[in-house]
C-alpha cells in the first residue's frame, strides 16, 4: 500500500508572521509594537497558531520569550514559508512588470535625490521609499517587501547584488564628560578597556566593534542592546563607548559627542537589490542612485 500521507494543515500566513514575529524579538511587547498591534491581540493570535500547528511554540519567562523545542523546529520553516509567499506574490507582480517600486533605508542614509528624480523620470510609476531597521536589508529584500535598499556594512550578500555607493566615516560616541571626549582624534590602542555596546548578531558585533582588535585581544563587552535609542543611552550614562558613522542627517544626544578615529578606516553605503532582478525600475534606480547618492559634500 502506498504510505498514507500527512493530513493536511490550512496555516494562515497572518499568523505565521505574527509568531516569527514574536520569536525574532523574543519579545511580546517589543513584536507587537513592530507589528503595530496591541499586545494581548498578538498573544490571543499565536496561541491560533499553536492550535492550528498542534504543539505549543513558545513560553513567557520572567526575561522574555523562548522558542519551545517545537518552536524551534516551526522557526526557521515558517520564515521560509513567508519568503516563498512574498516570492510567489513578486512573481507575479513581475510577470506585469510592476509599475511600483519601494526602496529601503537605514538610518542617516539619504535616498531623496534618487527617488525624485525616478519619480521624474517615470510620472507614471510609484516610487517609495521606507525606513529599515539597522539590520533589517537584506530580509527586507528577500521577503519582497523592498526592491532596493540602501544600507551599510555588515551585509551577507548571498542571493543579492551590491553596488557601493560611497564611504563614511566611523567615529567615537562617548558622553560629555568623557576622558576621550574634545580630543581631535583617537586611536583603537586609546580606547583601553571600554566597554562596548554588544548586540544579537556576531557579524554586527565583529564589525562596528572591531572584534577581536587588530593585536587579538576581545573587545571589552558592555550591556546588551535592541536599538539605537538603547545604545545612545547606555553611552550616556557612561556604562559603554560606540563606533558608529559620522552623523550627519541626525543631531546626536545633546549629551553626546563624537570623537575621530584614527586607525579605524570608513564605512561602505551600498546599494542593494535582489540578484537578477532586471526589471526596468529597479534598473533605472540603480543608475540613479549611482549617478546622484555619492555622499554628503
Amino acid at each position: 500500500m502506498p504510505p498514507t500521507p500527512p493530513p493536511s494543515v490550512d496555516l494562515d500566513l497572518r499568523l505565521v508572521r505574527y509568531f516569527v514575529a514574536v520569536a525574532e524579538h523574543r519579545h511580546f511587547g517589543r513584536a507587537a509594537d513592530a507589528l503595530r498591534i496591541a499586545q494581548p491581540s498578538l498573544s490571543r493570535q499565536v496561541r491560533r497558531l499553536e492550535q492550528q500547528v498542534g504543539a505549543r511554540l513558545l513560553d513567557r519567562t520572567p526575561r522574555g520569550t523562548r522558542l519551545t523545542e517545537a518552536g524551534e523546529a516551526f522557526l526557521p520553516r515558517a520564515q521560509a514559508l513567508l519568503r516563498a509567499a512574498a516570492e510567489a506574490a513578486a512573481h507575479a507582480r513581475s510577470a506585469g512588470e510592476s509599475d511600483v517600486l519601494t526602496v529601503g533605508y537605514t538610518l542617516g542614509i539619504i535616498v531623496t535625490p534618487a527617488v525624485r528624480e525616478l519619480r521624474h523620470r517615470r510620472p507614471d510609476a510609484d516610487v517609495r521609499a521606507v525606513h529599515l531597521k539597522w539590520n533589517e536589508s537584506r530580509d527586507a529584500l528577500l521577503d519582497h517587501r523592498v526592491d532596493a535598499a540602501v544600507t551599510r556594512q555588515p551585509l551577507r550578500t548571498q542571493g543579492l547584488e551590491v553596488t557601493r555607493l560611497y564611504d563614511e566615516p566611523r567615529v567615537l560616541v562617548v558622553p560629555l564628560d568623557h576622558r576621550l571626549a574634545g580630543k581631535e582624534g583617537v586611536t583603537l590602542d586609546d580606547l583601553g578597556d571600554e566597554p562596548m555596546p554588544v548586540v544579537r548578531d556576531a557579524a554586527w558585533n565583529a564589525y562596528w566593534r572591531i572584534d577581536p582588535r587588530p593585536d587579538g585581544r576581545p573587545a571589552p563587552d558592555g550591556p546588551v542592546v535592541e536599538e539605537l535609542e538603547d545604545k545612545f543611552e547606555v553611552i550616556a550614562d557612561g556604562r559603554a563607548v560606540a563606533i558608529v558613522p559620522l552623523p550627519r542627517t541626525h543631531a546626536l544626544r545633546p549629551d553626546l559627542t563624537t570623537v575621530p578615529l584614527e586607525d579605524v578606516g570608513p564605512t561602505p553605503v551600498l546599494l542593494v537589490t535582489r540578484a537578477g532582478d532586471r526589471r526596468r525600475l529597479v534598473t533605472e534606480f540603480r543608475r540613479t542612485a549611482r549617478a546622484l547618492l555619492t555622499g554628503p559634500a
